[in-house]
């Protein structure tokens, strides 16, 4: 960590925080698939838990976020965002452990997460946080060709 940010605050998303996400989410993850349309994954997640949603912001500038579930059995996150002028200081670290303490009040246990193949720099990132890569084999599976995401209001 190259020294952390004064000024930090984490929240809960808020509607009005829309663009900045679809924003960051375009920059940090220029190559998901269809079915991760940011705009239509925001307004799913407000459905379900909203307040596992937080963005890290700084004067009010949105410079991260982070997404989360608990089914009652464990936990996942997604979508950990940092804009890339703001990474290093301690930012995706407090996002991570916000998500870990919500999580932990509301009973959960054990917390989940995917790195996409090859991603080292962000397999490295969460193993000094203290997660471990796990012996499974992810899988998935399609319910729609993804085109219906983008059609949410």
């Amino acid at each position: 960590m190259n020294g952390s940010i004064n000024g930090l605050e984490i929240r809960i998303y808020s509607e009005t925080d829309e663009s900045a996400v679809v924003e960051l989410w375009r920059l940090v993850f220029p190559n998901n698939p269809v079915w991760n349309h940011p705009e239509s994954d925001v307004r799913r997640k407000l459905t379900v838990q909203r307040e596992l949603f937080l963005v890290a912001t700084v004067e009010s500038v949105l410079i991260g976020t982070a997404m989360a579930g608990y089914d009652g059995h464990r936990g996942w996150v997604y979508y950990l965002a940092v804009h890339p002028d703001f990474r290093r200081r301690g930012i995706g670290e407090a996002l991570m452990r916000r998500i870990e303490d919500d999580l932990t009040e509301m009973g959960c246990h054990k917390l989940n997460l995917q790195v996409r193949a090859g991603n080292s720099e962000v397999v490295e990132f969460y193993k000094k946080l203290g997660y471990r890569v796990e012996d499974h084999t992810s899988m998935g599976k399609l319910l729609s060709d993804g085109t219906n995401y983008q059609s949410v209001k």
